[in-house]
């Protein structure tokens, strides 16, 4: 799922949380696959303005020589206007939009048969 796409609130939400255990049945559970989702979101948003950023990158910068780049700044501020990465892994996660799976529980069940 794009980051740039999702419908995500950019401030806080009250959220009841006990309906983010309905799909796991466990409340830690969700709440560390929506941490490690949002993990991701973040990588991909911290490279995606990296790349961005360097394309204003010069050899020779120093203190002295800083300077105003109006569209590096433009880029910098659409990434701060963007929902944070826990905000937009916790509307996927609401949404079912998170795919997931628990390797102990999966070994638990194939042990049980």
């Amino acid at each position: 799922m794009d980051y740039k796409k999702v419908k995500a609130p950019t401030n806080t939400v009250t959220h009841d949380l006990m309906s983010f255990a309905d799909e796991t049945g466990n409340i830690y559970e969700s709440v560390v696959i929506m941490s490690k989702r949002a993990n991701q979101i973040s990588v991909k948003m911290k490279e995606d303005l990296t790349r961005k950023l360097k394309e204003f990158a010069t050899a020779n910068d120093s203190l002295e020589e800083t300077f105003e780049n109006r569209e590096q700044i433009e880029i910098s501020q659409h990434y701060e206007r963007l929902p944070k990465p826990t905000l937009i892994a916790a509307e996927e996660f609401a949404n079912g939009k998170i795919y997931y799976r628990n390797p102990l529980k999966e070994r638990d069940h194939q042990n049980l048969d």
